[in-house]
């Protein structure tokens, strides 16, 4: 991890609340034979007594679960919205250009689960994601018993008991506040995954340069 200290995010409320935001994280292990494995899953942060945790479903029949069952550390990846910053576009444009990126890496063990824990899993999860709306019909308490009762038995919920947490925020804190002001007119310009960096950089100036 590039740990320059402008860009280190130390206040881990912060952390889990950029997690939040973009739940889809890259979990990644290594089985028996020394061979890495990983996967994208979206993840939900829960805290426990001081403890933090990351809890989610797998499928069975894939090389991550029997590789994560067996060796139980895995190293988790949270990455938000990302993009290029031309030097073109501050005061100073004898430089290089860069780019800025929200990155947050866990180490931690991993357990897994089911039974009436991984219902339960399911049902917060989906409600979630449908906005709360109990009237959803992809809401698990919505879905049919047939479709359950096929899906239920080849999925697995795990949690992860994180050890480390690290995050990088690199959102162009040793700019200028003109050069800053660029950049986000810039990214907005560009809109789609740059506006949303944009927007995140936003969020931020007045306590960069108040």
């Amino acid at each position: 991890m590039y740990k320059v200290s402008n860009y280190k995010v130390n206040n881990v409320d912060e952390l889990i609340s950029f997690m939040k935001r973009y739940p889809l994280a890259f979990i990644s292990g290594i089985d028996l034979n020394g061979n890495f494995v990983g996967t994208h899953i979206p993840l939900a942060v829960e805290k426990r007594g001081g403890q933090l945790f990351l809890v989610g479903h797998m499928m069975k029949q894939t090389d991550h679960y029997q590789a994560m069952k067996n060796n139980t550390k895995v190293f988790t990846v949270f990455n938000g919205p990302n993009g290029y910053i031309s030097a073109s576009w501050g005061t100073n444009k004898s430089k290089g250009s860069t780019w800025n990126y929200m990155t947050t890496h866990i180490n931690g063990n991993i357990s897994f689960f089911e039974g009436e824990r991984l219902i339960s899993l399911m049902r917060n999860f989906t409600l979630e994601h449908e906005n709360n709306d109990q009237n959803s019909p992809t809401i698990f308490d919505n879905l049919p018993k047939s479709y359950k009762d096929k899906l239920m038995p080849h999925i697995i919920g795990f949690e992860i008991k994180i050890e480390k947490i690290e995050g990088v925020f690199k959102l162009s804190q040793d700019v200028n506040e003109e050069t800053y002001t660029n950049i986000l007119n810039e990214l907005n310009k560009k809109g789609s995954m740059d506006k949303l960096l944009g927007d995140e950089m936003k969020n931020r100036r007045e306590k960069l340069f108040s």
